[in-house]
């Protein structure tokens, strides 16, 4: 690869890494910063997951000119999909545990669907009951 080439994959790669760098500590800041559970369970899944698929990208274009990028390029897709897979299960279910031991501000939330769907499972809970 020419030189100008590679100086222009290094400043895409810095571009990246920086911007993955700043998305990750907005994440942190919303982190101690938003006061209910589910804001900050927004904060800590969308922006720090962003955060990081920008950081991998800014490797991964940093490791091209590199003679051996086949194992690092596939172990960074890796590691952006099973973070793409596992954040979005762990930040529901800790909002579901959160949403049943009180923690959460229902003055902030527009409609509530999982009381909705909690009446409805006790109300056939009890109808099978009384049968």
């Amino acid at each position: 690869m020419s030189d100008e080439f590679v100086q222009v994959l290094d400043w895409i790669a810095m571009l990246c890494l920086l911007a993955g760098a700043l998305l990750t500590l907005v994440a942190g800041i919303g982190l101690i910063r938003f006061p209910d559970l589910l804001s900050r369970m927004h904060t800590a899944a969308k922006p720090q997951v962003l955060g990081l698929l920008l950081v991998l990208v800014g490797l991964g274009i940093r490791l091209i000119p590199a003679e051996t990028n086949v194992f690092n390029i596939g172990t960074l897709v890796l590691v952006g999909l099973f973070q793409v897979v596992t954040i979005p299960v762990a930040g529901h279910i800790a909002a579901r545990v959160g949403y049943r031991s009180g923690r959460i501000r229902h003055d902030l939330l527009v409609k509530d669907a999982l009381a909705e769907r909690l009446a409805e499972k006790e109300r056939t809970q009890e109808a099978e009951r009384a049968e």
